[in-house]
């Protein structure tokens, strides 16, 4: 906790305050001169009366309206000296006072002082006036704070990051692997920095433009980038932070942003997941949540409504377009969708370069080779990879990034850490046939993809893993290649039943099975793979809660369920007797293999065809992969 000499004197001050008054009281109420008279033994009643009798006391005191005396008397137990005592005298001694008289004794009577009522005043408003003045010094500091007490009648208003020239440190050249989407958007700075090369032939301005694409493809990244080329002015907010749970702060937080840039125009405005608050409105069925829809009707009506919003440009991000309302994606609000996709080989070898710049990179590492190794990788999947990879480098105490800790760092970013290698059983002798099963399989099939490494270290869930590399991406997937997958995923069941009979297989391919049935009915129902011919019957089921239609209803009839059901078996059966007799006829390279995996735990691709290779001939896949 950091020192602060405020809070130090906030908290002793009052401290000291309450001690003097503490003090002051304990003598407020003190006799008068008491400092100067003060009595070091106190006498009772009934010992000064005895006093009085025998001629002992010399002169009294009277204080507090005679309810406390000073007495000088001979104390003969002192040889006779003088002594100051003081006495409590009881309420009701009237005698006394005649009694002094008799005597001839000398008193004097000292009249109250009226500091102890003051100061006893003082004192009861001394926590009331400390407590008053702690709370001022609370509210006070959490006005400053977002939401903070303070701020309850600026609540409705905006809470978007403005920066009059947005400084991200981000710029186009450092986004790389997306250049449709970036050439898209270099337009509209260039709108933004010479409109009239625009005007002058008539162009407008576009209005709004949405950046669709899947989580970690850059969508922020662009938007940065486009704040750190345009040097306009630059509002930058969240879809979720115009949503509260009290009505109206929404739409007020909507009109308080547009008015604001309106008069900061021309300027960019960014809201991130923009799903949060455009989900299409709902039936009423449900709950609907009615702030969240006013907020979005005051949204379409900012960007395009009865005034129009000159020199402001709205730039929005999701990942989940399908939810969005119809309204907000007509042109004239959003202009244009920009598709971020997952990037291609180049753009995955792009993007590495981008990200290689600050990381120590062995000679022999290859970039073009990671871009292969990773079809499918996001450019934040690859930047974590090669973040991983210089993590595992400083670990292992090494002085540069080589190929062998990016490909720990593609194993652990895919499938996850790694765990302890199994001992030497029955168990590790039937994982690795199960793990050749899948190689040996897809390996021998002229429409699967080439295998990459076989490995019996485990992995997260799994117990050994054969990883497989896909030529490039492939938009359009072939009968061919769907049955060759499912061929070789069934090939580690098929290795457990052909190697140790039907009565010793396993639960290892439950996620396999998983997966073959997934394929095989999308083949039937969505891509018309089947007997059942070219018919699509499967739809798209939109949710109630987004207004989408109540009843539910099948688009087939029972007859044709049963006969997908039919269609289903029967493709998953015969790439099942397809990998049952490929494992038949090839049983001594398995056995050669899962002994040699044994051993070494882990074979890469190339090995691994060239020993295939002297068994038999090994079909020529459509590109070759370079290993890492």
């Amino acid at each position: 906790m950091k020192f602060s000499w405020r809070v130090l004197v906030l908290w002793t001050l009052p401290a000291l305050v309450i001690g003097f008054f503490f003090w002051q009281g304990a003598f407020a109420n003190a006799p008068a001169d008491m400092g100067k008279n003060a009595a070091n033994t106190r006498m009772t009643y009934g010992r000064f009366l005895e006093y009085l009798d025998a001629d002992r006391v010399t002169s009294v005191d009277l204080y507090e309206g005679g309810r406390t005396a000073i007495v000088e008397a001979i104390d003969p137990d002192i040889e006779n000296r003088i002594q100051r005592w003081r006495v409590d005298l009881p309420i009701s001694a009237p005698e006394l006072i005649s009694k002094l008289k008799e005597k001839q004794i000398s008193f004097d009577a000292h009249p109250m002082r009226n500091d102890g009522a003051i100061w006893g005043l003082l004192g009861n408003l001394v926590f009331p006036i400390l407590l008053i003045t702690g709370l001022f010094f609370l509210f006070r500091r959490s006005s400053n704070l977002p939401g903070g007490p303070g701020q309850a009648m600026s609540f409705g208003k905006s809470r978007a990051r403005f920066q009059m020239e947005a400084k991200t440190g981000v710029k186009f050249d450092d986004v790389a692997g997306i250049e449709e989407a970036k050439e898209e958007l270099q337009e509209v700075v260039t709108f933004l920095k010479q409109p009239e090369r625009f005007t002058a032939v008539g162009a407008r301005i576009p209005k709004g433009v949405l950046l669709v694409g899947p989580p970690g493809t850059g969508k922020t990244l662009l938007a940065k980038a486009i704040a750190g080329e345009a040097g306009v002015p630059f509002f930058s907010i969240s879809g979720s932070e115009f949503v509260e749970m009290f009505v109206g702060v929404g739409a007020s937080r909507v009109r308080d942003l547009f008015k604001k840039a309106k008069d900061n125009a021309p300027c960019i405005i960014f809201i991130d997941e923009i799903d949060a608050v455009g989900r299409q409105r709902g039936a009423g069925i449900g709950g609907g949540n009615d702030e969240r829809e006013q907020t979005l009707n005051q949204l379409l009506t900012e960007m395009d409504g009865f005034e129009g919003n000159t020199g402001i440009i709205i730039i929005a991000a999701t990942n989940r377009p399908d939810v969005l309302d119809a309204a907000l994606l007509r042109p004239g609000r959003f202009d244009r969708q920009v598709t971020v996709d997952a990037p291609d080989i180049k753009g995955r070898l792009e993007i590495l370069q981008v990200h290689a710049r600050n990381k120590k990179l062995d000679p022999s590492v290859s970039l073009e080779a990671i871009a292969r190794r990773t079809p499918g990788f996001t450019g934040a999947d690859l930047a974590n990879l090669l973040n991983e990879a210089a993590i595992l480098t400083a670990r292992r105490r090494k002085e540069a990034i080589t190929l062998r800790e990016i490909d720990d760092a593609v194993d652990r970013v895919v499938a996850g850490m790694e765990g302890t290698p199994l001992v030497d059983s029955k168990s590790k002798r039937l994982i690795a046939y199960h793990e050749v099963g899948h190689a040996l399989v897809g390996t021998l099939l002229k429409d699967h993809d080439p295998v990459q490494k076989v490995t019996l270290i485990p992995r997260g869930q799994a117990q050994g893993l054969t990883w497989f590399t896909p030529n490039e991406e492939q938009g359009l997937i072939s009968r061919s290649q769907l049955k060759a997958r499912i061929t070789g995923a069934l090939g580690g069941r098929a290795a457990e039943e052909v190697i140790f009979g039907s009565a010793e297989v396993t639960t290892g391919a439950g996620g396999d099975l998983q997966q073959v049935t997934g394929m095989a009915r999308q083949m039937v129902t969505r891509f018309g793979m089947s007997d059942l011919g070219p018919l699509s019957l499967e739809s798209q089921q939109g949710e109630v809660f987004l207004g989408r239609d109540w009843t539910t209803r099948s688009e087939y009839s029972e007859a044709i369920a049963s006969r997908i059901d039919a269609q289903v078996r029967v493709i998953v059966e015969e790439c099942y007797e397809h990998a049952k007799k490929i494992m038949r006829e090839h049983r001594t390279v398995t056995d050669r293999i899962v002994d040699l995996l044994i051993e070494k735990e882990t074979i890469d691709g190339e090995e691994f065809r060239q020993i295939v290779a002297e068994y038999t001939d090994v079909p020529e896949k459509q590109q070759y992969v370079p290993q890492l």
